[in-house]
């Protein structure tokens, strides 16, 4: 029961039980700072709404005469007052349209941050991958080098070989020891920068994939649909929207405000006679009409608003530049690593098949050792570089998903 107990934990430690590349994205998603920081921020100008299409609060005075005003059916005595002004007609819902799509701007934004956190935890994740099979292939080529220094050996001491095959290869064991020592030390950082992007612990362990294979690249991906439904995009025509808005508010800003109010009067009753209502209070229904007489505010309102639609939409135009531009080169970067790949596998193949035969001549002759070592120090090499290949490939993907806005 103890050996079971034990196999669970060694399985644990070893990432079975962990999540997939999707699931941390959705770990990141749910925990990552700056991403819940985009969105409390779109909340935040959410609260803009209900603040600007609301009507402003009545005012209510009181006043005492502390010389009361005869009048004829007695003295005044207190004044109270309350007054509702009114913007102009549709002054609020323009306010209240600019700061919604103001909010659905930012809400964009956090899209694209989204996609954007996406990308980065997948450059993060793809070098532990590359580090991993760097690894595998430092002991695989550790245990060959080691075999080798076997064979050497004896053949050296049978008299077949020479000491100067026993020293190279000795010389690449200790290169390749130590490369893996270094890759071990490297795996330290990359687990720190994955997993802060996850605001879990640094040294939380994660699980990698054990192969990597190249896509077939859908149609999903292409320029068309770019500039369809990109969030910077949208985000950007949504200003351009509210600041329309913005415009109109500021337009209807410059036309009178109308309030309405009433005035209740306490009058006392007067004593030294009886006249008809004697003490009667009085309430008066009034209108009150602000006269916006200074109109450089209000020019200068709407001046902004016109400039900022400019801005904006010369920030869109921009942005599509960039898109565009930036889609060429991962699309590119793709295309190229995927050439890289092909390239190497057909290298390593025809590596092995001339390592085989170099060593069966030198197992026959005990002769050209040097040539041994040399191809197989070659085929480590494009085994290496098919891996950072591969990972530069679903790099270059995860960025043309970011840019693309690919969900």
């Amino acid at each position: 029961m103890k050996n079971v107990f034990t196999i669970i934990l060694v399985l644990i430690s070893m990432g079975l039980y962990s999540q997939t590349l999707e699931e941390y994205f959705k770990i990141a998603a749910e925990n990552n700072p700056g991403l819940l920081s985009q969105y409390k921020e779109f909340e935040a100008v959410l609260q803009k709404v209900p603040q600007v299409s609301t009507l402003p609060d009545p005012s209510l005075s009181f006043g005492y005469f502390v010389s009361p005003v005869e009048t004829r059916v007695g003295p005044q005595k207190a004044r109270f007052s309350l007054t509702q002004m009114f913007p102009w007609f549709g002054t609020l819902k323009a306010q209240g349209d600019a700061a919604a799509l103001m909010a659905e701007a930012k809400y964009q934004s956090f899209l694209d941050a989204k996609n954007k956190l996406y990308y980065e935890v997948s450059a993060a994740y793809f070098p532990l991958y590359e580090l991993q099979e760097w690894m595998k292939i430092e002991e695989r080529n550790i245990e060959i080098l080691e075999s080798y220094k076997t064979i050497s050996n004896s053949k050296f001491k049978n008299g077949v070989g020479t000491l100067v095959d026993v020293l190279r290869v000795d010389i690449f064991l200790k290169e390749s020891q130590t490369n893996l020592e270094i890759l071990k030390k490297k795996e330290r950082p990359l687990l720190t920068t994955f997993n802060k992007l996850l605001n879990r612990g640094e040294f939380e362990p994660v699980s990698i994939s054990e192969t990597l294979e190249i896509d077939m690249l859908s149609f999903d991906n292409g320029k068309d649909s770019l500039l369809v439904d990109h969030p910077l995009l949208n985000s950007l025509e949504l200003k351009v929207k509210a600041v329309e808005a913005s415009e109109r508010a500021a337009i209807k800003q410059g036309f009178p405000k109308i309030g309405l109010g009433l005035d209740y009067v306490m009058v006392d009753k007067r004593t030294d006679m009886v006249v008809p209502d004697n003490g009667k209070d009085v309430l008066m229904p009034m209108v009150t009409l602000s006269l916006p007489i200074f109109r450089k505010k209000y020019k200068a309102a709407v001046k902004e608003a016109q400039l900022m639609q400019e801005s904006y939409s010369l920030q869109k135009t921009e942005m599509t530049n960039s898109l565009l531009s930036n889609y060429e080169m991962a699309f590119f970067d793709i295309e190229q690593q995927t050439e890289l790949v092909s390239l190497f596998d057909e290298q390593i193949t025809e590596s092995e098949q001339a390592l085989n035969l170099l060593f069966t001549s030198y197992g026959n002759s005990g002769k050209d050792f040097e040539e041994v070592l040399r191809m197989q120090q070659q085929l480590l090499k494009y085994d290496k570089l098919k891996i950072t290949a591969l990972k530069q490939y679903k790099i270059a993907l995860a960025k043309l998903n970011y840019i693309t806005a690919k969900k």
